[in-house]
């Protein structure tokens, strides 16, 4: 017979088949459930009463050595003559509070709790006796009485209760038997249940698995051999026939397929394209590499020309103060008149002066930017040294290095272990010196400064789910004063200056970080808190960079 040729009454059965197989046996399953849930239950009240049984055997255990205590301390009160040995009211408390729960446990079972009502009954009058006893020694009476009523090996009130309470436990423990050989029962009789619902449950489904393959496995068979086509790019055969779900998936098949040739098509004008923007993002990032590089030579240049000019203004402002200096003698000299002198005086000494200091000071901020400027045009053309890095040993020189500076300001550093990484030893070796002395001069002179110095396990790096990262993850941690959430964004740009009145500089430090960082193929950010610290990461490569 042809699967595909099927006619097409047969393929609208296939939704009332699908629920036939799978409604009888799941009614059939939720019969075998309700047995099993049945016993189940009656299990866990078996487990209930013999778990209650043995409760019952420890409580009644229990109760013997608070009376026997009690009969104790009576005598040794007549003997001694002291009531103070027999006042125990909270033991006697205790004891109808055991009694009490002990009664309220067999309340179901009636012998056993007239057993505990005489035995209550028993301590009650004990414990009158006791009273008596109390009563006379506190006003002197005689104990003769009492002797004769204690003088057996125990009272008769104490005699009755070990009786009753004997024949209690003994009833108690023939009742737990009877509800452990239940329980044992029990359990046998829902494990077979449990089993041959398993069994059961297999061969339903077994039958109904059966039944399935024979209605529709051949067409199913068919929908695989089209989706193993569909897989290998061969072309599929005729659809098949029918308006049941597999006939939807066939069909969904050869539309795919339909849709994978036009893809296919596409895929080479796509190909081609990229390869154009490919070749076209190469150009721009030589044409941008060119424009960076032409940038730093130019800033190197103006940089270097504008040294000279501001070294001949360094000069002629001495020269200007050693003229001034002479003028000064000469009215000194002069021997003027006193308001003549006076408002020389004024001039030279005051506006001058005043003008003399602002182009010196205007001088040295202009030679510090000048030089913060070739600091940064340098670290953009430096050859780096490429090699293995022991970074543990570049900490260790540069903490040596500002050992003065962080014990000046009481500061701990801790270097945790660090791995190695590919770079050039120098550079790394003054990221990690620019972001200590940032860490030193920024600590909080209020607290005891601490810094750590350490790498992310590879766990808690982005890439941890690769087992060689091409990266890792350093850090410089401190407690210091922080960074504010509106200068974050600035930490990094040239000329930035945070807490200008504790640490000096042009504001260039962590943009040499940035861009050592960026040559080495990592990056550099922060996490702060304005007033708790601020830790510093940077990456650095594991292995030689791809050029």
């Amino acid at each position: 017979m042809d699967v595909r040729a099927a006619p097409r009454q047969a393929s609208m059965k296939l939704f009332t088949k699908g629920l036939l197989l799978i409604a009888l046996p799941s009614a059939i399953e939720l019969a075998l459930l309700g047995v099993v849930f049945d016993m189940q239950t009656k299990t866990a009240a078996a487990v209930e009463r013999s778990s209650d049984s043995r409760q019952i055997l420890y409580q009644a255990a229990a109760l013997e050595n608070p009376v026997l205590r009690q009969v104790a301390r009576v005598r040794a009160g007549i003997v001694a003559g002291d009531v103070a040995l027999m006042e125990r009211h909270a033991a006697w408390v205790d004891i109808g509070d055991r009694l009490a729960r002990l009664e309220q446990a067999v309340a179901d079972t009636p012998d056993q709790a007239s057993r505990v009502q005489r035995m209550r009954e028993a301590v009650d009058s004990y414990r009158q006796q006791a009273l008596s006893v109390a009563q006379s020694l506190r006003t002197g009476a005689t104990m003769k009485p009492f002797v004769t009523l204690e003088g057996g090996e125990l009272p008769a009130q104490v005699v009755a209760f070990r009786e009753q309470l004997h024949g209690f436990i003994d009833e108690a423990s023939r009742l737990e038997g009877e509800r452990n050989a239940t329980l044992a029962r029990t359990r046998q009789r829902q494990q077979y249940s449990l089993v041959g619902a398993v069994i059961g449950s297999m061969l339903l489904w077994t039958g109904t698995a059966f039944a399935f393959a024979r209605g529709i496995g051949r067409r199913l068979d068919v929908l695989a051999d089209n989706a193993q086509r569909l897989a290998d790019g061969q072309p599929l055969p005729a659809p098949l026939a029918g308006n049941d779900e597999i006939a939807a998936l066939d069909a969904a098949l050869h539309r795919t397929s339909g849709q994978l040739r036009i893809a296919e098509q596409n895929q080479g004008a796509l190909k081609v394209s990229l390869q154009a923007r490919t070749a076209e993002l190469a150009s721009v990032n030589e044409t941008l590499r060119q424009e960076t590089q032409d940038n730093e030579m130019f800033v190197y240049s103006v940089s270097h020309d504008l040294r000279s000019p501001l070294v001949n203004m360094q000069g002629f402002s001495k020269e200007l103060q050693v003229s001034c200096d002479e003028l000064r003698a000469t009215v000194v000299a002069a021997g003027l008149p006193a308001d003549e002198y006076e408002r020389l005086a004024h001039v030279l000494d005051g506006d001058v002066q005043e003008s003399l200091r602002f182009v010196r000071s205007s001088v040295t901020r202009a030679a510090a930017i000048i030089e913060a400027l070739l600091r940064i045009s340098r670290a953009g053309r430096l050859d780096y040294q490429w090699q293995r890095v022991n970074v543990g040993r570049a900490v260790a020189r540069v903490v040596d290095a500002l050992q003065p500076r962080i014990d000046e300001r009481h500061a701990i550093v801790v270097v945790h272990a660090l791995p190695t990484a590919w770079g050039d030893p120098s550079a790394i070796e003054q990221v990690f010196s620019q972001l200590l002395s940032n860490a030193v001069n920024f600590l909080d002179p209020s607290r005891p400064g601490r810094i750590e110095i350490g790498a992310l396990d590879a766990q808690q790096e982005d890439g941890a789910h690769d087992p060689a990262p091409p990266t890792r993850t350093y850090f410089v941690r401190d407690n210091g004063l922080g960074i504010p959430a509106a200068y974050m964004s600035k930490v990094f740009r040239a000329f930035q200056r945070l807490h200008g009145d504790v640490a000096h500089g042009e504001g260039v430090g962590l943009v040499l970080v940035r861009r050592t960082v960026e040559r080495h193929g990592g990056r550099v950010w922060v996490e702060s808190t304005e007033g708790a610290g601020s830790t510093f990461f940077f990456t650095l490569p594991d292995h030689p960079l791809r050029h």
